[in-house]
């Protein structure tokens, strides 16, 4: 088996990593599309800050950011796309989108989720993660 490339497309304003860059749809899509041409053999798309002290938002609030995404890229490009969510409503909504593939960082901990992605074709990326997302201090890792 050959090993794939990820691209990360964080549509949040909160991440580690690109603080916000990426917010708007055309500003996504188009980062994503570089990642594409720079070799990204899948895309993984997040619309919740998981870091240390980030706020917790609502799923709805989830789903408006990752969708449009979802939509966007699904007529820009055929690489397959990721959700990475830990929400079964996000993660059904994301499947319902077109997404190739499922990254839960709650290791499917949702009853709910593990029975939708049982009844699905597509791949899933089970992670794991010390204590529960949003648990600690910003302050405790330097941020």
């Amino acid at each position: 088996m050959q090993p794939h490339v990820m691209g990360i497309l964080n549509v949040t304003p909160d991440s580690f990593f690109d603080g916000g860059r990426y917010l708007h749809v055309d500003k996504a899509v188009a980062h994503a599309l570089h990642m594409v041409e720079k070799g990204a053999d899948i895309i993984d798309i997040g619309g919740e800050s998981t870091r240390p002290g980030a706020l917790a938002i609502s799923e709805k609030q989830e789903c408006d950011r990752v969708l449009p995404v979802i939509a966007a890229l699904k007529k820009e490009t055929t690489v397959p796309l990721s959700i990475d969510s830990r929400h079964f409503s996000v993660i059904k909504a994301a499947l319902l989108a077109g997404v190739d593939m499922v990254n839960d960082i709650s290791a499917l901990q949702n009853k709910a989720t593990r029975a939708l992605l049982a009844d699905s074709d597509v791949p899933v990326c089970i992670m794991h993660m010390q204590g529960t997302a949003h648990q600690y201090p910003i302050n405790l890792w330097g941020f």
